[in-house]
């Protein structure tokens, strides 16, 4: 891959102090977007993402550490978190996401950091946040979707809660983390001046249960598990075809009235049951079955003409090789190839959102091995020559 780098964070410096989902996927949206981010793991161990995946390819550290150069550092021993302050004092940004307090305990609490380096911005992700009652405790992307609403409103409402099946709670919380430093360094261009980010994993998902809170206060509503509709929200479901699902989404009145017109059913757009949003949604089930009793006899690709042309929202419901075949993510770019010396190519999702004069790109695949970049780092920030990182690998701090 190329190192040319015009991304619009082209010249920021992040020290990548976090492990597993949350701190590195914070570190890989920065990077995507230009950042120069260099990623600390234990020596010999390494980030256990590196091995996380499906049996015999563990393929998600491939995306999660691309755009990043990686050191080894022993930060449990007092040489290893010297080498990274030395690090941080140069950096623009840090991100970690241990238990609260480890940072405190190594001695770099963010008062004693920013001593260092007044302009640093320190990202903090973790389950509960820095402070409260329940900062101390273990938090994991689950629990937090948990406490922050999500899990009790997925899944069928006769079957226990069920997960999203990626881990939306860990990347929620590192999104607004991002969000946050973008933020930070925008302050910072005025007062010189950096800041602590405080991205809690509960908190992350609260920020996207909608109207979840002030529905309960306002009128005691308490929303459930619904499967597969969103209550009072009709027309929108997946819908049987004869060779499989499909998604239509006509809630809006003037929509509905045009799948009416594709349905050949235009009387619906004006029977009382069905003509406005909240009369959809009173009888949401059985306008469901009279939907899909239209879709059954009909093919994926017939209903998905019908909606196309009668401006219908409506899709099909993507595997990964759809989405590998269809001529629009192809168009976009959606998804890249990315050269890798063991995988020959790995495919993934390209760099998101796109910006039209800056955009950012995959520089460079994730590091293959722990430390690779050792020699580099440590020897462009803080000039040890190769007899000095002979000695810290010897002695067990890289």
């Amino acid at each position: 891959m190329t190192e040319d780098n015009t991304g619009p964070l082209a010249g920021i410096r992040v020290v990548e102090m976090g492990q597993l989902i949350a701190g590195p996927f914070c570190g890989q949206l920065l990077g995507d977007m230009g950042a120069d981010v260099i990623k600390l793991e234990p020596p010999g161990q390494g980030d256990p993402m590196r091995v996380w995946g499906r049996g015999d390819y563990p393929l998600w550290w491939e995306v999660v550490a691309r755009n990043k150069r990686a050191v080894s550092c022993n930060l449990r021993e007092p040489e290893g978190q010297a080498l990274a302050r030395q690090l941080i004092a140069k950096a623009d940004i840090l991100i970690e996401n241990f238990r609260p307090g480890t940072l405190e305990k190594w001695g770099m609490a963010p008062a004693e950091l920013h001593a260092l380096n007044p302009g640093l911005i320190i990202v903090r992700v973790s389950g509960y946040g820095q402070s409260g009652p329940y900062s101390a405790r273990a938090g994991f992307g689950g629990i937090g979707e948990a406490m922050g609403g999500w899990r009790a409103i997925v899944g069928d409402p006769d079957r226990p809660p069920s997960r999203m099946g990626v881990s939306i709670g860990d990347s929620l919380a590192a999104t607004y983390g991002a969000l946050g430093a973008l933020a930070a360094l925008n302050h910072r261009h005025g007062t010189g001046k950096g800041q602590v980010v405080d991205s809690a994993l509960y908190e992350a998902v609260l920020q996207v249960m909608e109207s979840l809170v002030p529905e309960y206060v306002a009128s005691g509503y308490v929303r459930e598990r619904s499967g597969s509709v969103l209550p009072g929200i009709a027309p929108s479901n997946v819908y049987p075809c004869r060779d499989g699902e499909y998604l239509i989404g006509a809630n809006q009145d003037t929509v509905f009235r045009r799948l009416c017109e594709a349905m050949g059913r235009p009387d619906l757009a004006d029977d009382e049951r069905y003509s406005t949003h909240v009369a959809r949604g009173r009888h949401q089930e059985e306008l469901d079955a009279l939907i899909g009793a239209w879709t059954a006899t009909l093919t994926i690709a017939e209903l998905e003409q019908k909606m196309i042309d009668a401006g219908v929202p409506a899709g099909r419901l993507y595997r990964p090789q759809d989405m590998l075949d269809d001529p629009h993510f192809q168009a976009r770019e959606a998804i890249i190839g990315v050269p890798h010396p063991r995988w020959g190519e790995v495919k993934m999702q390209n760099v998101f959102p796109k910006l039209s004069a800056t955009p950012g790109r995959v520089r460079r695949p994730a590091p293959a091995s722990i430390g690779a970049d050792n020699a580099d780092v440590y020897g462009e920030m803080l000039g040890l020559d190769a007899a000095a990182l002979a000695d810290l690998k010897a002695r067990g701090i890289i």
